[in-house]
């Protein structure tokens, strides 16, 4: 299933973002220019969301480079005291994986990747931004990850939400029975 600049725009506009409330039309295009432009998140940083929405997206989500460089991009672009706390998490995830095997998250194997996220306890840790350096994983990086994808209309499709909130249309989801 294939993210979509669709998808993009419900995601933003999950978060507040939408096209007229700080996001202009010229960030959700589809050109290489969207994914070189500075921003808040250096290079790196978006390296290492792309990584980690590798290891948490499932694997029959497609176009997830674009579309987790856009969304965290855009939202950090428009939100700066936010993408400094991701930055800031990112740097804690990156000493924590250098400690482990001597590289940055982003340049480990997925296999690692998710074995890292699993010794550190970011799957099982309350996402609290207040909280420990693990919960701040947890609720920065990961869930911000998570509700981008889950508020799309092809992230409901894959857990069978197929109208996430503020998607209009599909009286037939509506009208299945129990059975369905």
């Amino acid at each position: 299933m294939e993210l979509s600049r669709r998808d993009l725009a419900k995601a933003l506009g999950a978060v507040g973002l939408g096209v007229g409330a700080g996001v202009g039309v010229h960030q959700l295009r589809d050109d290489a220019d969207s994914q070189t432009t500075p921003g808040p998140l250096d290079e790196s940083d978006l390296a290492t969301l792309v990584a980690l929405g590798r290891v948490v997206y499932p694997t029959a989500v497609d176009g997830i480079e674009s579309f987790v460089r856009r969304f965290t991009q855009t939202r950090a672009s428009a939100r700066p005291d936010h993408a400094r706390e991701v930055a800031a998490t990112i740097e804690y995830l990156d000493t924590y994986s250098e400690t482990l095997d001597d590289a940055p998250f982003r340049d480990l194997s997925p296999d690692r990747r998710a074995a890292t996220l699993e010794q550190m306890g970011a799957d099982t840790a309350d996402p609290d931004p207040q909280g420990s350096d693990v919960e701040r994983v947890r609720y920065y990086l990961i869930n911000d990850l998570l509700f981008a994808l889950y508020s799309t209309p092809t992230g409901g499709e894959l857990v069978g939400t197929e109208n996430p909130m503020g998607h209009p249309g599909g009286t037939q989801s509506y009208q299945r029975g129990p059975q369905a």
